[in-house]
């Protein structure tokens, strides 16, 4: 077995916590997984797994390995896809990441005025929350991601800009006497940078006001719309709710909040990529602007 094919085992491994869930997510038996895994351990020469339980679970020194091999099979990944788009940049593949309300609001037409434009271009998409998307292009596992402000850390170029404006929501009853600081506020999943928008805006509040964590961008609407609590969106992400009159929006000192959209690739984008900044600059009804 190749030193690549045994990275693969490892990070699958790493990711999904059991070698069962490696060997599904990869197609191969569970031995298999565990002879690379044995072998990768030897060859770096400290042990990278330990048990726990039934199960096993990452040391310490595998969990920093982990992260190196995660970074090192996307610039394989990259590499493969920067020398085919390089030979025929309309014909390349490009991986796109966003986070879940860019993901569910500004792709879609992204992706079919882009495809129109150049339809032998494939787009592999992955939306996850914003740490996520920004840990993933870090690792060299996406090309281009539509997220929010990137990491000051982050070795990435800005490539275009959008206005965004984040705004709290609830059911129309909840207007009559709402109070922000004994309302309940319902709070998107770990690593949604809205949620930690939103934590930091409370934490300004007087006395702790109640708190529900739902899942999702679509669960927070949907407990809002259902009167269970106020939240913090983005406002296009829900304006046809707020024309209708199903959300309305509600005053908070510091509210709204100016949070524009951003495009960020790696500094030496691949062709393909560049393909797709060129379109979202170029097409004006998409509302992006060169930064």
């Amino acid at each position: 077995m190749t030193t690549t094919a045994r990275l693969r085992a490892f990070v699958a491994l790493a990711d999904r916590g059991s070698v069962r869930g490696a060997a599904a997510a990869l197609v191969v038996t569970e031995s298999t997984v565990s002879a690379a895994v044995r072998a990768l351990a030897d060859e770096v020469g400290v042990a990278l797994l330990e048990r726990e339980g039934r199960g096993v679970r990452l040391t310490p020194a595998g969990a920093r390995y982990a992260d190196y091999a995660r970074r090192i099979l996307g610039l394989l990944d990259e590499a493969t896809t920067a020398a085919r788009g390089a030979a025929d940049p309309e014909h390349g593949h490009i991986r796109l990441g966003a986070v879940t309300t860019a993901g569910e609001h500004l792709l879609p037409a992204l992706l079919a005025s882009f495809r129109a434009r150049h339809p032998h271009v494939g787009v592999g998409v992955d939306v996850s929350p914003s740490a996520a998307v920004w840990a993933m292009l870090r690792h060299h596992e996406l090309d281009v991601v539509v997220a929010g402000s990137p990491p000051g850390d982050l070795d990435g170029r800005v490539r275009a800009r959008r206005e965004n404006t984040l705004t709290v929501v609830g059911a129309p009853d909840a207007a009559a006497g709402f109070d922000p600081a004994t309302a309940t506020w319902l709070l998107r999943e770990q690593g949604s940078g809205i949620r930690a928008t939103l934590t930091a805006l409370l934490a300004d509040l007087p006395g702790d006001p109640p708190r529900m964590v739902l899942g999702s961008h679509g669960a927070t609407i949907a407990a809002a719309r259902a009167g269970l609590g106020v939240t913090l969106v983005a406002r296009e992400g829900v304006a046809r709710l707020l024309a209708e009159g199903t959300l309305v929006e509600l005053a908070v000192p510091g509210v709204p909040i100016a949070r524009p959209w951003h495009v960020v690739t790696h500094p030496d984008a691949t062709a393909s990529t560049q393909l797709l900044i060129h379109h979202l600059l170029e097409d004006e009804e998409l509302g992006w602007e060169r930064v």
